[in-house]
């Protein structure tokens, strides 16, 4: 059986190769769309159960009040207490983005174990009120040094900004964000009190470190409690959450590339079933004889469920295989903004098991023609 079956399916070489090659190509794109929606939640997975940010409870961009730390540092269970604002500043051109920060450092970063700085670079950050670090990919994509000064002239908060690069940390995980730059919220605050004084002493959110995960929901309502009915009420909720809003805000984009994902299965399974179909059709002679022979109609759909499975377990298998390298052809422009970029074991697993799928399924039709062909009208037809 499994020779007949070998046969069968290298008998029209070329068809086989194409077959296979569509097949490919159909899994790589599977496989690179998974991707891409699973970096899209890294941030997401890679947040800490022992961290909570504390925001204004209207939205995000209303700010609060610096006087919430002492409350916030007295409540029980909090271990540590930071708090940061997102800094909206043009460096050289508008279309050098990235995520900068007013935080109050090193409070903020010591928040972060994963975001490894070497213990001089962490001295002269706190030595400096200009300081800034910023992480390793950020530095590589500008090609910033240790001691550089770094001009970024705000937008929200205007003016312009002259601070020194202190320090360059890196991940101490693959999924940590190293395109992040951070400075002294400090500095920030200073300026404003010059330049705006409405805005001076706010914040963005606080970043609340608690003893131990399950202290976290306690932790979370004794907060929001001590805010209730005030001038500046909050939410809060755990890092994952908040990532996760930041997330939903692309929901629609997210589903477009899943709704994509799953039609480029689509249209492999049209592939393979049409392959199936034309060699099924080409065949009934020979089905007819090997059931005068004594072959069953188990054995018939087995050779053609066989040939389908062995043309979508190739195909699968090559996609997988070319989906490392493709990984690695996203331009920069994509791949800082996702830090860990690569193809996971569970996206292979699915790939493969979406191949194999597809195998079944384009086999079912023909297999079934195949069982049920007539012995003297498929020779009829033959002669």
């Amino acid at each position: 059986m499994l020779k007949l079956t070998w046969r069968n399916t290298l008998r029209h070489p070329l068809r086989a190769a194409l077959t296979v090659l569509g097949l490919a190509v159909a899994v790589l794109a599977f496989c690179l769309l998974r991707t891409v929606v699973e970096a899209w939640y890294a941030g997401v997975a890679a947040s800490s159960p022992v961290r909570l940010v504390t925001r204004h409870a209207v939205s995000l961009m209303f700010p609060l009040p610096l006087s919430h730390l002492n409350k916030l540092r007295a409540i029980p269970g909090v271990k540590e207490v930071a708090y940061a604002y997102w800094f909206e500043g043009v460096y050289v051109d508008k279309k050098n983005f990235f995520a900068q920060f007013a935080a109050s450092l090193p409070a903020y970063l010591e928040c972060y174990p994963e975001f490894v700085l070497p213990p001089e670079q962490k001295l002269a950050l706190l030595r400096d009120r200009r300081g800034a670090v910023a992480g390793r990919r950020l530095a590589q994509r500008f090609g910033w040094r240790v001691g550089q000064v770094i001009v970024l002239n705000g937008t929200y908060f205007q003016g312009e900004y002259r601070l020194v690069l202190r320090g360059i940390y890196e991940g101490k995980y693959p999924t940590t964000d190293e395109t992040l730059f951070f400075f002294h919220w400090d500095y920030l605050n200073e300026t404003l009190k010059k330049t705006a004084p409405g805005q001076a002493d706010q914040v963005g959110w606080f970043l609340v470190q608690v003893e131990r995960p399950e202290l976290a929901a306690e932790v979370a309502q004794k907060i929001d409690a001590a805010f209730k009915n005030s001038l500046a009420e909050t939410v809060t909720e755990t890092e994952a959450a908040f990532n996760l809003g930041f997330v939903e805000m692309t929901s629609a984009i997210l589903l477009a590339i899943r709704v994509v994902s799953w039609a480029v299965i689509g249209v492999i399974l049209i592939v393979l079933a049409n392959t199936m179909a034309m060699s099924a059709r080409e065949r009934l002679g020979e089905y007819a004889v090997l059931k005068s022979m004594g072959f069953r109609p188990r054995h018939l759909s087995l050779i053609i469920l066989g040939e389908s499975l062995l043309l979508a377990t190739a195909g699968g298998i090559l996609g997988l295989l070319l989906s490392f390298p493709a990984v690695g052809l996203f331009p920069d422009t994509v791949t800082q903004y996702f830090p860990d970029l690569s193809v996971k074991p569970p996206t292979l697993a699915l790939g493969l098991a979406v191949a194999l799928g597809v195998g079944v399924v384009a086999a079912v039709l023909p297999a079934w023609r195949a069982a049920r062909v007539v012995i003297a009208a498929a020779l009829r037809q033959l002669g």
